[in-house]
Formats: structure tokens, C-alpha cells, sequence
């Protein structure tokens, strides 16, 4: 059966690392300090199979007005049996997440994944900003 946590001290960083740092698109050579850094400062979900950590995301939230979703994955060997939309559902639904009045993410290929809660292309990318600082993160 699946389990879904915001419980930090159950996360296998080493898991989460690996995949970030090696298999996914975004954030490729990502250090396990950084990676460390970032759970520590985001609201982190992790999807557990038979106690196995099989998926991980995080948010980064005022909790008020605004979120960011992030670093959202599930293992190859887990995907297409539902489980990225059961994370997606746990996010959306989450207490201290309800009523925010913007939520953003970035993705290169889960668009039909996140329409089915709600988030769209930009309307206006011209009005929106951002620096990309690439030796930063890592």
C-alpha cells in the first residue's frame, strides 16, 4: 500500500539525491549539501511504498498567498501506476496549503499530469521574471 508524508525524518535523502543529481532533467550534478538545504527549507512530501521511498516533491510556501512546487518525482521502476497523481493529490489537498492564491512550478514533460489540478501555461509570461543563476544550487 502506498504512504504519502510530510514526515522529514522518514525521507532517504540518499534516494532523493541519487535521482535528482542523476537521472532527472532539471537538476542534474546537484550536490547532496544542496539537496540537504532544500528539504530543510521546503515542505517536503515523500511516497512510500512498503516503507521503500519510491517518490519525493517539495513546496516552498509563504503558506498565505504563494507556492512553488518542486523536484517532484516518481522512480522509473514505479511510474505509471498512479502514484505521481496520488502525490499530486496529497500536495493539493494538504491543510496548510488551501487558499493560496498562486501556486507555480516548471516542467518539460507532466503537463497533462498537473492540468488535471488545475495548473495551465502562462497566460502573460511577459509580465513574469527570473534570474537563472547556473552555478548557484548545485
Amino acid at each position: 500500500m502506498i504512504e504519502i508524508s510530510t514526515d522529514k525524518g522518514k525521507l532517504d535523502v540518499l534516494v532523493i539525491h541519487n535521482y535528482l543529481a542523476n537521472e532527472s532533467y532539471w537538476a542534474k550534478g546537484r550536490t547532496l549539501e544542496t539537496v540537504e538545504r532544500s528539504i530543510q527549507n521546503s515542505l517536503c512530501f515523500g511516497v512510500y511504498l512498503e516503507s521503500r521511498q519510491v517518490g519525493f516533491a517539495r513546496v516552498i510556501t509563504d503558506y498565505a498567498v504563494f507556492a512553488w512546487l518542486l523536484d517532484v518525482f516518481i522512480l522509473p521502476e514505479f511510474q505509471g501506476k498512479g502514484y505521481g497523481k496520488k502525490l499530486m493529490e496529497a500536495i493539493m489537498t494538504h491543510n496548510n496549503l488551501q487558499g493560496l492564491r498562486r501556486w507555480g512550478l516548471g516542467t518539460e514533460d507532466a503537463h497533462e499530469l498537473y492540468k488535471q489540478f488545475g495548473f495551465m501555461s502562462l497566460h502573460k509570461p511577459g509580465n513574469m521574471m527570473e534570474i537563472q543563476n547556473k552555478s548557484g544550487g548545485q
